[in-house]
């Protein structure tokens, strides 16, 4: 990929004070652009693509769709567009699943003045950017896959069960469910048996407990 003169970023943040502090970073780098901000996953995936955005920041835990599927559904819609996640967490559970979500960088809120744009630059040029300690958690991560004889497929849920599980885990109802993703309450709980089955469990306690460890939700 060419890296443009200057990249078109959206930034996705749901606190305005975070955005603010990001146009500014970005405002300050003569090869940035802030085209467009977003209040959450859903409205950065609209702006991405009506700016031709060349990269997205996302903070990882946003409302009515997340920054881990807000960086998946850009993989699939708009895939020449970069995603660098947001995160407040140096939790390694939260840098895999924005690997797997296709993110090209992972960032933490509180280096993010030190280390976001030259992470971007980075995402730009096809490089991956991450953390520190990140490729320690790496080599763990795959030295343990190894000894465990897993064969690394990916992630066993749809973008859309993600969606239904992020809400079951904020106490939607299905009618809610129904609504928000304009989608039959048959469908919803159709969607909620096959969660259910998938990862084996049995109520909204336990995929709550889910939706905190993989990055869906605040706990």
């Amino acid at each position: 990929m060419t890296v443009p003169l200057k990249t078109r970023v959206v930034i996705a943040d749901d606190h305005t004070i975070v955005r603010r502090g990001l146009r500014a970073l970005f405002e300050s780098e003569a090869d940035f652009e802030v085209v467009a901000e977003a209040e959450d996953g859903r409205e950065a995936v609209a702006q991405a693509l009506e700016w031709e955005a060349d990269l997205v920041v996302l903070d990882i835990a946003m409302p009515r769709m997340t920054g881990l599927n807000a960086a998946r559904e850009l993989g699939r819609r708009a895939p020449r567009t970069r995603a660098v996640m947001l995160s407040m967490h140096d939790n390694e559970e939260y840098f895999f699943e924005a690997l797997r979500a296709g993110a090209s960088g992972y960032v933490l809120k509180s280096a993010a003045d030190r280390d976001l744009v030259q992470a971007c630059r980075a995402a730009m040029r096809g490089e991956p950017a991450i953390f520190a300690g990140a490729v320690t958690a790496l080599i763990r991560d795959h030295l343990g896959r190894v000894r465990r004889g897993e064969d690394g497929r990916g992630e066993i849920l749809t973008p859309r069960e993600l969606e239904v599980v992020k809400l079951i885990a904020e106490a939607y109802t299905n009618e809610q469910i129904a609504a928000d993703l304009v989608i039959s309450r048959k469908t919803v709980e159709r969607h909620r048996a096959n969660i259910l089955e998938k990862l084996g469990m049995r109520d909204r306690v336990e995929l709550t407990r889910y939706a905190i460890r993989r990055g869906l939700i605040e706990p």
